[in-house]
């Protein structure tokens, strides 16, 4: 559970590495908060034959918007700091700009190991014997 909510703690830490386990936690944790938020969501937006109550889909998008604002920023920090984790810069990330492939890539990307030692990022997350890397 700690690796899933650790990018939530380092919220708007752009700088720093992740290891994979970090970040595929964390995806992990965002697949399972989305699954029963889409059921609810279906549930009380599916149309009723004999009313049409707008309260509901209302509610529904103020979760989502609220899911949003949490999850958003920091979803984007962890998948920097994996791109630092290869010694590459964050900006790798707007190659999900590209139509078709550029999801694709990025989740090639998210799968590499990470560069072994300490990089221009920072020390190695993985080395047990390094001081804390997160502190």
């Amino acid at each position: 559970m700690e690796w899933m909510i650790m990018p939530l703690k380092r919220y708007a830490d752009f700088s720093g590495r992740s290891r994979r386990k970090e970040y595929w936690m964390f995806v992990l944790f965002q697949i399972l908060l989305l699954v029963p938020l889409m059921l609810v969501a279906a549930l009380f937006t599916a149309p009723a034959p004999d009313s049409a109550d707008p309260m509901s889909s209302i509610g529904v998008l103020i979760l989502v918007l609220v899911y949003l604002a949490v999850f958003f920023i920091p979803g984007l920090a962890v998948q920097v700091r994996r791109f630092h984790d290869q010694d590459k810069s964050g900006w790798f990330i707007l190659l999900g700009f590209i139509p078709y492939l550029g999801g694709l890539i990025l989740l090639v990307f998210m799968c590499i190991e990470g560069t072994r030692g300490p990089n221009r990022f920072g020390p190695d997350p993985k080395d047990p014997y390094a001081e804390d890397v997160f502190a």
